[in-house]
């Protein structure tokens, strides 16, 4: 049985475009996502959502939660913890100001997205409960743009942790690909007395699921994934708990993988350096991948009702 590898149907038009010089490349968009993790009795599981069907990017695939900087939160001071700007912008390959705003959209993102937010009102503390409707009424802003995360934390008094991320993996969005980002992957885990819930308008269903078993899934072709996803997925798996992930992270090679393509006679070859589990060979006609509609055995995030 095929994986469940994403691969757009337009893509080979678009490579044989790039090569032939009459596609140009778009500039990819900084973004951030976060692998959130919380310890079981069994092993640490991931929060995932599933991007809905309709998406015009990835619809169907499983991702973790995250999405594009806001450059409004370059420069502007804000509180922090943890490590420098100054480490943080070695370590993501930009300088402080790229660094500052990067962090703020892992963190930002992933309270949008599950609700969950790594800050708190002092640098050894994180909120407990963000549930009530001011948060919401915050939340929302922050999804439509109307507020800024920098301004978030300072009407709310509060202090980024970015000692609770670990930087983990840079991918690059291909050439070819109309839709591009340079993604900075993190780490992090689920806070005490903060839970996830589905408040992405992107995704129809979220679930905690241990990365080996959503990593069976995608190697039996039942969930959709694309590699950066199923890459970080199978890295996780040999931690046993949390922690391990995050102290491991400082450790993680932060090169930007990005995709590879080349013409051979009437084939397109697609390669990502260092992950030869992703490489496709095309031919001139590709099937477009079908939309998985499965869904793993976890617990949903959402207590049993998938939003």
């Amino acid at each position: 049985m095929a994986n469940g590898q994403w691969y757009p149907p337009q893509w080979p038009d678009r490579i044989r475009a790039l090569a032939a010089g009459t596609l140009t490349p778009v500039t990819p968009k900084r973004a951030a996502t976060v692998m959130l993790l919380k310890d079981t009795g069994t092993g640490p599981v991931v929060h995932m959502l599933r991007r809905r069907a309709s998406m015009a990017f990835a619809g169907g695939a499983y991702a973790y939660p995250g999405g594009g900087v806001d450059p409004r939160d370059d420069d502007r001071d804000i509180g922090w913890a943890g490590p420098t700007r100054a480490w943080w912008a070695d370590r993501l390959g930009v300088d402080e100001t790229g660094a500052q705003a990067i962090v703020c959209a892992a963190v930002r993102e992933t309270y949008e997205e599950a609700g969950v937010l790594l800050a708190g009102p002092t640098a050894g503390s994180v909120v407990g409960d963000t549930t009530g409707a001011d948060w919401e009424a915050d939340r929302a802003a922050l999804v439509a743009r109307e507020l800024s995360f920098a301004e978030f934390l300072d009407r709310r008094g509060l202090v980024l942790r970015s000692d609770l991320l670990g930087a983990w993996a840079r991918w690059i969005t291909p050439e070819f690909e109309e839709r591009r980002y340079d993604t900075w992957f993190f780490v992090a885990a689920l806070p005490e007395g903060q839970r996830t819930r589905n408040a992405s308008t992107e995704a129809d269903r979220t679930v905690w699921i241990p990365p080996a078993e959503a990593a069976a899934g995608y190697d039996k072709g039942e969930l959709l994934m694309m590699p950066p996803t199923i890459a970080t997925l199978r890295a996780l798996t040999a931690y046993g708990t949390a922690a391990e992930a995050l102290a491991a992270a400082p450790g993680r090679d932060m090169t930007p993988v990005l995709a590879e393509a080349r013409l051979e006679d009437d084939e397109v070859v697609l390669s990502w350096p260092g992950h030869d589990e992703f490489t496709k060979h095309v031919p001139a006609t590709a099937a477009p991948t079908p939309t998985s509609s499965a869904t793993p055995t976890a617990t949903d995030s959402t207590g049993g009702a998938p939003a």
